[in-house]
């Protein structure tokens, strides 16, 4: 699947999720969507992500997530959000939470040249 179109579902994704979790009682703020490359640099230096990020292509988007007024952080308050973004992947693209792979909760992706 080519680039422009790999973004475009991507977008559509992200506000099917948005949906989702609202209709779970949740609240979203974003986070960090487009990152610039050379700040994908410097975090990879800092050890806060790749240099190669999904975010330089617009393919990865850092959701905070809310109850009430309640800002939650932990992998388990984020699940219900990851393992429905996961189940929203087809043949031709994979859909990646980041608390499957690791403790970044907060983190929706679609998975493009190897990298997630």
């Amino acid at each position: 699947m080519k680039l422009l179109e790999l973004q475009k579902r991507f977008t559509y994704l992200v506000a099917e999720l948005i949906g989702h979790a609202y209709s779970l009682g949740f609240a979203l703020t974003f986070g960090e969507t487009w990152r610039p490359p050379e700040t994908a640099v410097l975090y990879a230096k800092q050890g806060k992500g790749i240099k190669n990020s999904l975010h330089c292509d617009r393919l990865a988007i850092d959701l905070n997530l809310f109850r009430g007024d309640n800002y939650l952080v932990d992998v388990e308050s984020y699940r219900p959000l990851g393992e429905f973004w996961e189940t929203l992947g087809t043949s031709k693209y994979r859909t990646i939470w980041g608390g499957s792979w690791g403790s970044d909760a907060g983190h929706f992706s679609v998975g493009f040249g190897g990298r997630k």
